[in-house]
């Protein structure tokens, strides 16, 4: 396939998960991978998940995505060495499943940080690059939760909620010079993320599931390439639910 020939698109939180599967779908389609990794172990992951060794156009960005002043030097590093940003994969967040009650403030800030404040970083400089060639895909990785709710799951809910209202006046204010901005929202998928859910908790939203099936991280990926590729050239401001029609309890 060659959906995103030639493009470079960046994703975040991309050793794992659906950070991992993004960055395979995209490197099979022709695009070059920028990939956020913290540590070289997570970057060394990463490039082991390919078995045929393909990994040329794969390369790794080592910052954290709450670091404002890292951020800013590894765009302005895209700038010189690639001159041009295409696709951006807002894909790095982290889940806090705690009752409202004993939910701590400095969890729901750290949440909050991650999910939203480096969400928004991240679009403002990729904005900036992408301006230049008047294009660019953004997608942001939301969840079912946002639309749905879940119990012990407020903060969270929240966080990714925010990225629905930043999706469409994203939308609005980035269309005019050739960006479009989107969100996936994954329903249960079955990565490092919920592999502590017991088995009757998953057999239980299962049983919620028309497919009969849990999500894979690829199945999430293959929507986010979509997204990013010209095919999907004028889809901007939506919330993509890849969930198999889910209904939360």
């Amino acid at each position: 396939m060659s959906l995103l020939q030639d493009k470079i698109v960046l994703v975040t939180g991309a050793s794992r998960g659906i950070g991992a599967a993004t960055v395979k779908c995209c490197l099979e389609s022709g695009a070059t991978v920028l990939a956020n990794c913290r540590t070289a172990a997570g970057f060394q992951q990463l490039r082991d998940s390919f078995e045929d060794g393909d990994t040329a156009r794969l390369h790794w960005l080592h910052y954290d995505v709450v670091d404002s002043d890292a951020v800013k030097q590894q765009f302005r590093q895209i700038q010189s060495e690639f001159g041009r940003l295409d696709g951006l994969v807002n894909n790095a967040g982290i889940m806090v499943e705690q009752a409202i009650a004993m939910t701590a403030k400095k969890d729901m800030n750290n949440l909050f940080n991650i999910n939203v404040s480096a969400v928004y970083e991240h679009i403002q400089l990729a904005a900036r690059l992408m301006t230049r060639n008047r294009q660019g895909s953004i997608v942001n990785v939301g969840s079912i939760v946002a639309q749905q709710g879940a119990k012990g799951q407020s903060a969270y809910a929240m966080s990714k909620a925010s990225l629905a209202g930043l999706t469409l006046s994203a939308a609005k204010e980035l269309g005019a010079v050739g960006i479009r901005i989107n969100t996936v929202s994954p329903g249960f998928v079955e990565t490092d993320l919920t592999a502590h859910y017991p088995s009757d908790k998953k057999q239980a939203l299962l049983a919620q599931i028309p497919l009969n099936r849990f999500a894979t991280a690829g199945d999430v990926a293959k929507s986010i390439r979509f997204l990013l590729s010209e095919d999907a050239g004028y889809i901007t401001g939506q919330d993509i639910g890849v969930n198999g029609a889910l209904t939360l309890p």
